[in-house]
């Protein structure tokens, strides 16, 4: 196993360089500047802020100032917007937003998802069955710029519960609209994973075996099914916990918060370079991270897998 690590966390290095790589050439690729608006500039100027940010200099000598900073100090320079702010520190106060909201709204969807999944499967083809993957299909059709202005409309601007945006740390009422947006869809698509993992482990001959010895219907869910039926789940999780994780640009675009999504979306109108860049970073070390320990905890949950 840690053999298989180490090789993991290895191969992350290359692929990591190979994103960054990609980010700065379609950065580059793309129409117009960070300075360029309505208005046009003067030569002048122009030539001045080119000179200052080092857009004067051939392509070769960008790319290679850019790359030798990211991997010799892991740092990303400052924001072309935010003056007098590195990326670094943009990313180190916003990433506890996202995160907040991400983990609360995926602990939300995971223990909703897996009940209502496990229910679904042991009463298959019953009502509760019918019912909560009718409302797991509606959780996966509705988006969340939709779901979001709906929940703001209800309890905010009708019941007047909750307030409707910005920040106000944790714990607040703040976070509940969003914590609910985010984790419709997580739900759903939770609920349908377990449900097809558990009826899957339930005709097991495992499971029959469990039976016939005598256990009781409840150690043979809990201790037998429903630990195989998470399997589906676990491989979920990975990529769901990630983005999660680095911020969702609508969620946090209409709750007004100030998390990575937000600023994701910001440095991508603003041709924010260096923000872009070590923003979509984060993103790849995160998933690939997330995946790692998905791996890991297939080894954990299903003795048959063993990495060498």
């Amino acid at each position: 196993m840690l053999r298989f690590i180490v090789r993991r966390l290895l191969v992350t290095i290359p692929t990591i360089i190979v994103v960054i790589s990609l980010t700065w050439v379609l950065i580059k690729l793309a129409p117009g500047n960070f300075y360029s608006g309505e208005k046009q500039l003067p030569a002048a100027v122009e030539k001045n802020i080119r000179e200052k940010y080092g857009l004067d200099k051939p392509w070769y000598q960008q790319y290679g100032k850019t790359m030798w900073s990211i991997l010799r100090h892991l740092d990303f320079g400052t924001s072309l917007r935010y003056e007098g702010q590195s990326v670094n520190t943009i990313i180190k106060n916003s990433l506890p937003v996202s995160a907040t909201v991400g983990i609360l709204a995926y602990l939300l969807a995971l223990i909703v998802g897996v009940t209502a999944g496990a229910i679904a499967a042991l009463k298959q083809n019953t009502r509760w069955d019918y019912g909560s993957m009718a409302l797991a299909m509606l959780g996966i059709s509705v988006p969340n710029f939709v779901l979001a202005p709906i929940l703001i409309l209800i309890f905010s601007l009708t019941l007047y519960w909750l307030p409707p945006s910005r920040w106000a740390g944790f714990p607040s009422r703040n976070l509940i609209l969003p914590v609910l947006t985010l984790s419709a869809l997580q739900m759903a698509y939770i609920a349908r994973l377990t449900r097809a993992g558990m009826l899957e482990v339930l005709r097991s001959d495992y499971i029959r075996t469990a039976r016939a010895k005598g256990l009781s219907e409840r150690d043979v869910v809990l201790k037998h099914a429903l630990r195989g039926g998470l399997m589906p789940v676990i491989s979920y999780t990975g990529p769901a916990l990630a983005f999660l994780l680095t911020g969702t640009v609508v969620v946090e675009k209409i709750f007004a918060l100030p998390g990575l999504g937000n600023y994701f979306i910001q440095a991508s109108l603003n041709r924010d370079e260096p923000l872009i860049i070590g923003i979509v970073a984060f993103i790849a070390i995160t998933l690939l991270l997330m995946n790692l320990l998905v791996d890991i905890a297939y080894a954990y949950l299903d003795p048959r897998v063993r990495y060498q």
